[in-house]
């Protein structure tokens, strides 16, 4: 599947989104028919975001993906800011109006395969989850492949990271308490960079002072392991960051694909984690999120949760609503968690 892509030029770099949707779609919309046919199941939802599990309601049976722009709509509060000199380098903000300051701060990294990365109706049912909960939310759009190679991706999360950083104070935000999450490839990417903080080779044209480090990490149904060639599956998706992504091979260049693994860059300071993957995920098997809880959990002095969802596959919040409800209370649960021992620990530091 990954091997099918085109490197395509220049000239061809807005269609690379529409390749990736081809792709990607023989496994998404199986996914969307099934709940449909399962929407007594299904969690009833509002424009707003997730309602009660327990509850009815005609909004329940839309898939999430066709609330987007409604949640966009209510949430938005500064749209195209420029993170970059790029074209691509954008960001919206994302809260209430009647915010109190200094509210805690996600970044949302879309995914895509690495060929698109925008942040149009990826992750709106968690980021309007989080805003009711009085979030400041940062979703960003960044250089994708076979245009740009690795690791223009990676240096945009940082980029953005540090913009977030530096002004979010301005939109209500606090500074010292900054998260990431991202879904697919956009959970490798928030992956990495809450793993490689400060690592040049991901820099770009940063500043040397410049703050790239996060608080917290979720990784939704993300690829995690950029090296392992064991099964002919593994194979073709290396086949395909080789011809597409990075555009080296990994025989000649395994040092770009180890520092690009976030499981080979796994540290004991790492920052708080949770892991979320669908047990039926035909895109990226559930087995890499196992095997990557388990080595961050042997090594992190952080905590590091994992939650897997049943019988869900790739791209679940966009299909399912009653998964895209449990998704986003459980990321909120955890974050909730986190910017509390986050303050604990600022405040006996203080004394």
């Amino acid at each position: 599947m990954y091997s099918s892509l085109p490197v395509v030029g220049k000239h061809l770099e807005p269609f690379a989104g529409l390749t990736a949707l081809a792709l990607w779609g023989g496994h998404y919309a199986p996914a969307a028919v099934r709940a449909a046919r399962n929407r007594r199941s299904v969690a009833p939802v509002t424009s707003d975001g997730p309602a009660d599990p327990g509850g009815r309601g005609a909004a329940g049976l839309v898939p999430p993906y066709l609330l987007a722009r409604g949640q966009r709509r209510k949430c938005l509060y500064s749209s195209s800011i420029r993170y970059g000199d790029h074209p691509a380098q954008l960001l919206d903000v994302w809260r209430r109006p009647d915010l109190p300051p200094d509210a805690p701060v996600l970044l949302f990294v879309p995914g895509g395969a690495w060929v698109q990365g925008t942040r149009v109706l990826q992750g709106h049912m968690l980021l309007s989850h989080l805003v009711e909960q009085g979030w400041v939310c940062v979703t960003m759009d960044y250089r994708v492949s076979p245009v740009h190679r690795w690791p223009r991706h990676i240096a945009d999360v940082n980029a953005a990271i540090a913009w977030t950083r530096a002004n979010i104070d301005q939109y209500g935000g606090d500074r010292e308490f900054v998260a990431i999450a991202g879904c697919s490839a956009g959970g490798h990417l928030a992956a990495l960079a809450g793993l490689t903080a400060g690592d040049p080779r991901f820099r770009g044209e940063l500043a040397e002072d410049a703050d790239t480090s996060v608080d917290a990490v979720v990784g939704i149904y993300g690829r995690y392991d950029w090296e392992d060639r064991s099964t002919p599956t593994r194979r073709n998706f290396q086949g395909f960051l080789e011809r597409v992504v990075v555009r080296r091979s990994q025989s000649r260049h395994p040092e770009i694909y180890a520092a690009a693994s976030p499981m080979a860059r796994i540290h004991a300071d790492a920052p708080p984690f949770l892991l979320i993957h669908g047990e039926h995920d035909a895109i990226i098997p559930v087995d890499e999120a196992r095997q990557f809880y388990t080595a961050l959990s042997a090594q992190s002095r952080n905590p590091v949760e994992y939650s897997e969802v049943p019988r869900a596959g790739h791209a679940f919040d966009l299909v399912d609503a009653s998964h895209a409800s449990r998704c986003a209370q459980e990321v909120a649960t955890f974050l909730a968690t986190t910017r509390k021992h986050h303050g604990l620990r600022q405040s006996a530091a203080a004394v």
